[in-house]
């Protein structure tokens, strides 16, 4: 419980941030590429930070470990709030990440450690949580940033990271992690596997986060305002969170490879779609954009312990310093590709890294049935 409800809020704060772009822009005076400049610096620190905060705190108990994420995830928003300018957002964006580096690798190896072999479900639970964080902070952001000015509103943020800082004392185990209860995966199967997989997983995040990127240009430029650039991706969110369990529908029947295939297709196909429809018809899509968007990866977290090469912490520290640091570099990316071309151009490069996703999970197969005949034979054994 200690968990999700933490992820959920870290995974809010991340995706808030979105709301807040254009707002950014304009009292900035930012370009595309530094306005994503400006926000990796709260999803780059806490992408490189993931394998040191694991390091750091693999002695820590979970509870010691989830509540100094979320009060230096607090204490960030807090420090953006104040009246210090473009210095005081710079300096609150890297404290609030190095608060959500906290987050991901200890979060993820409580679960893990806490179910065994049996945490692919659970894992996918934890992720949902996020989802859901994502799904209503932002749109909340969205609807107050109309009626608040952009500083308080952060404020406001903050001070839920502080309240939830305290409901964890109850609620996260006070015991230390057990590392030896780690899954181990079968020596020699791991390593390949593990590196395509960590491959596929920053794809498919520099995917999502560049489209998240113009989303709100999207909206804008279709015709829509603040309030609907927060349902819009309230709308996204919400799917992403359904995503969660239909990718674990489809993995059960379509296998990794399988699920994986058809949610990146469909990803490609429907970001190309939303360029060129009118703003009702991509406020209907976006449920559906998000399930494939966001639910491939709870198919790739729940395959990391299978994949890994007996350390399950470190293997989630580096998976997660992988896509993090992925979503920090591929927005700058897109974002000097629209400043140098058009933002459509930026969008439909997003649907092609998706599309590049296909080959490489073929290449993965072949690691996922020799982890799964080794499994067997441990079972048997």
């Amino acid at each position: 419980m200690g968990a999700s409800l933490t992820h959920a809020l870290h995974d809010g704060y991340t995706d808030a941030l979105y709301a807040f772009l254009p707002i950014w822009q304009a009292h900035f005076t930012l370009s595309y590429a530094a306005l994503a400049v400006v926000r990796a610096l709260y999803y780059g620190t806490m992408g490189v930070l993931q394998v040191p905060a694991d390091h750091a705190l693999r002695s820590a108990s979970p509870r010691t470990a989830l509540i100094l994420s979320t009060i230096l995830a607090a204490a960030g928003l807090a420090i953006m709030a104040l009246p210090f300018g473009f210095t005081g957002l710079c300096v609150g964006l890297v404290v609030a990440g190095i608060g959500s580096s906290i987050q991901h690798p200890r979060g993820s190896m409580l679960v893990t450690d806490s179910f065994g072999k049996a945490a692919r479900g659970p894992l996918g639970i934890y992720n949902f949580a996020g989802d859901l964080g994502k799904a209503v902070l932002p749109a909340l952001v969205a609807l107050l940033l109309p009626i608040r000015p952009w500083r308080p509103v952060l404020g406001m943020m903050a001070a839920l990271g502080i309240a939830m800082s305290i409901a964890l004392i109850p609620l996260a185990p006070a015991a230390r992690v057990n590392i030896n209860a780690t899954v181990k995966a079968a020596a020699g199967h791991g390593r390949g596997g593990f590196g395509i997989l960590t491959a596929i997983g920053a794809l498919d995040t520099a995917t999502r986060m560049g489209y998240l990127l113009f989303l709100p240009f999207l909206v804008h430029g279709q015709g829509g305002g603040s309030p609907t650039v927060g349902i819009a991706l309230a709308l996204l969110f919400i799917g992403g969170a359904l995503g969660k369990a239909t990718c674990g529908w489809l993995g059960e029947r379509l296998g990794v490879v399988g699920s994986v295939m058809v949610t990146e297709v469909a990803t490609a196909m429907l970001i190309v779609t939303t360029l060129f429809t009118p703003l009702t018809t991509t406020l209907m899509l976006l449920p559906l954009l998000g399930i494939v968007l966001n639910g491939t990866s709870s198919v790739l977290y729940g395959t990391v312990p299978e994949l890994s090469d007996g350390d399950t912490g470190r293997a989630f520290a580096i998976f997660y310093t992988s896509v993090i640091g992925s979503g920090g570099i591929a927005p700058i990316l897109y974002g000097m590709l629209a400043d140098h071309s058009s933002r459509t151009i930026a969008v439909l490069a997003s649907a092609a890294t998706a599309a590049l996703i296909i080959p490489l999970v073929l290449v993965l197969r072949p690691h996922l049935r020799a982890s799964s005949a080794a499994d067997s034979g441990e079972s048997s054994a």
